[in-house]
């Protein structure tokens, strides 16, 4: 039985969580990243992509993400093709790692970036990486360098952050600087520490 430990750890786009990810692992807690799996998977993937979207997708055998990327946010039969492709197979990964994880019976994170908005894990606790949604646009303009029309349609593709820190069990408070974001998640770290040991 897998996630009996786990926490799903999740925000928005630019909102932080892969640094609170490295951070969370640096303040020695374990995390199963499903970004780095899809990419995993997408990369062993290539002749389906090549099948599914075209060579142009490809540089040499490896998938171009940026392209791929653009292609499926402007197109939803697209974007669902790669999903019910991707998705399955992600999920059996996370909970291939998540039942090598309980056994070590201390919570750990699962870094699900729509955890929210697919509802496709049961797990109960869920800390949210949170900031106002002003700082997300900005910091996703300054980091991946799309107009303000192409940032906000991409953020727009998932759940409100607002609505997903209703949701969470845990906040981590990512409006400032890095210092704080330590803080936030020094303090999260104990609390888990003090539950849980």
């Amino acid at each position: 039985m897998a996630f009996k430990y786990a926490i799903a750890l999740t925000g928005g786009i630019a909102t932080g969580k892969s640094t609170v990810a490295s951070l969370l692992a640096l303040n020695g807690m374990r995390v199963i990243d499903a970004d780095t799996i899809s990419h995993e998977i997408l990369d062993s993937s290539s002749s389906w992509v090549r099948e599914t979207y075209g060579e142009e997708y490809l540089n040499n055998s490896k998938v171009n993400r940026t392209k791929l990327g653009a292609l499926v946010f402007s197109d939803e039969v697209a974007k669902k093709t790669l999903e019910d492709f991707l998705h399955p197979k992600i999920r059996a990964e996370i909970e291939l790692r998540s039942i090598k994880q309980d056994g070590f019976k201390f919570p750990y994170l699962i870094d699900i970036p729509l955890f929210f908005e697919n509802g496709a894990y049961d797990i109960k606790d869920s800390v949210v990486v949170y900031t106002p949604k002003d700082v997300q646009l900005e910091r996703f303009i300054k980091r991946n360098g799309y107009s303000e029309e192409e940032s906000l349609k991409r953020i727009a593709s998932q759940m409100p952050i607002d609505e997903k820190k209703k949701k969470a069990t845990w906040v981590i408070d990512n409006s400032k600087n890095l210092k704080h974001l330590q803080q936030e998640v020094e303090d999260f770290v104990e609390e888990i520490k003090e539950k849980y040991l």
